[in-house]
């Protein structure tokens, strides 16, 4: 039986928050340090917090007895299309609000968060 919803939320978003972090930390060190594009920076911080997003979630959120073969690729299937979707309304955000990259980051963050925990609830774990 799945955990109420909104407890669950909340460990999602606690979760998500560390992978965010680290999500944030490779976007700022490669446009800053390593002179990459936004959106090229962001896919792989997106990468990167997405390895420690499913550990977490797997563990803690969801607490999942389903076998790793089975909830590894549907979690990465989902993190895939997270990480299309990211890279969308980022490049989106720039283009046509023409804000700061790190706040357009913040847009892209929260529209994939919600999608995010809707389709691993359901599906993954």
């Amino acid at each position: 039986m799945a955990s109420p919803f909104f407890p669950q939320l909340v460990r999602y978003g606690g979760a998500g928050a560390i992978g965010t972090a680290a999500h944030f930390a490779v976007l700022a060190a490669l446009v800053q340090f390593a002179g990459a594009g936004p959106v090229g920076a962001s896919t792989v911080g997106a990468i990167v917090g997405a390895i420690i997003n499913y550990a977490l979630n797997y563990r803690f959120t969801f607490a999942s007895g389903r076998a790793h073969h089975v909830a590894l690729p549907r979690f990465f299937a989902i993190a895939a299309t997270g990480v299309v979707l990211n890279a969308a309304v980022l490049s989106a955000t720039l283009a046509f609000i023409r804000v700061h990259y790190l706040v357009a980051q913040i847009v892209a963050t929260g529209t994939v968060l919600i999608a995010g925990f809707l389709a691993n609830r359901k599906w993954t774990f």
